[in-house]
């Protein structure tokens, strides 16, 4: 899969999304760390990336408008530190699959990991 981290995390998240075999960059590596959210939607939509976030407004864009892409990862979590909660988010992206695509809003928080894709909640695990 490929990605953007936003700048709310960690450039750790991209190195360790590229070390699982993702291709992933951090946003500050190429946009306007006070980028609005529009336009890193609209990039990730144009680079065929999925928005990797711990801001929730992404995934209420991509869901009230309705949004085919960009799909979105966004952490719920209280540590988003990738050395914590790493292997248990990646496992979450693998779950997920292929439905991470067109739209789609992966949530991730304690003990609960919920796939919105286009219609409907699916519960992967927790």
């Amino acid at each position: 899969m490929r990605f953007v981290v936003d700048v709310n995390l960690s450039p750790e998240w991209a190195q360790l999304l590229t070390e699982q075999g993702h291709s992933a960059v951090h946003w500050r590596n190429v946009g306007a760390v006070d980028a609005l959210d529009d336009d890193i939607l609209i990039w990730a939509a144009e680079d065929d990336r999925t928005v990797f976030t711990a801001d929730l407004d992404f995934g209420a864009a991509v869901a009230t408008r309705g949004l085919k892409a960009p799909s979105v990862v966004q952490l719920r979590l209280d540590n988003t530190d990738p050395l914590v909660v790493g292997t248990s988010v990646l496992q979450s992206i693998a779950a997920a699959g292929e439905a991470l695509v067109g739209g789609a809003i992966l949530t991730i928080e304690p003990g609960q990991t919920r796939l919105r894709p286009g219609l409907g909640t699916i519960a992967i695990d927790g």
